[in-house]
């Protein structure tokens, strides 16, 4: 399974340093949905789901953390994300664990549509089952 980074462009001078990120250009969607998470505990792993159509760009803006990406015939363990200019995409139906926070991580999540519970996978079995592994 390929890992596809993306690049950030940093801007800064003498006062510090800016992102910017446009949806179509800087990241393959339209972002119609922004979420981060933070405070997290090192030895409490997240994730541990898929994303029938969702599509995601994790970023890890502060901190570090490690991820699991799965196709369901490819496991690729200690993606390291721990750059604010460092996005990992995440294409719908890859399996997806977050473990290994810094105590200061925050880890901004850009997603290609809004929230719906029907579109989530939490079963790895199921998951199996679903793409016909």
């Amino acid at each position: 399974m390929k890992i596809r980074f993306i690049e950030l462009d940093i801007n800064g001078d003498e006062r510090g340093n800016l992102i910017a990120i446009e949806g179509l250009k800087d990241i393959p969607f339209e972002i119609k949905r922004i979420y981060y998470i933070f405070n997290l505990k090192r030895n409490a792993p997240r994730g541990f789901h898929v994303h029938k159509k969702l599509q995601q760009v994790a970023i890890c803006i502060k901190g570090s953390c490690k991820f699991l990406l799965d196709n369901g015939k490819e496991k690729v363990r200690d993606i390291i994300l721990d750059r604010p200019n460092k996005g990992l995409f995440i294409d719908k139906m890859i399996w997806r664990e977050m473990y290994d926070f810094s105590e200061d991580c925050i880890l901004l999540v850009l997603a290609n549509d809004y929230y719906d519970e029907n579109d989530y996978i939490r079963d790895y079995g199921e998951f199996l089952k679903t793409i016909k592994v």
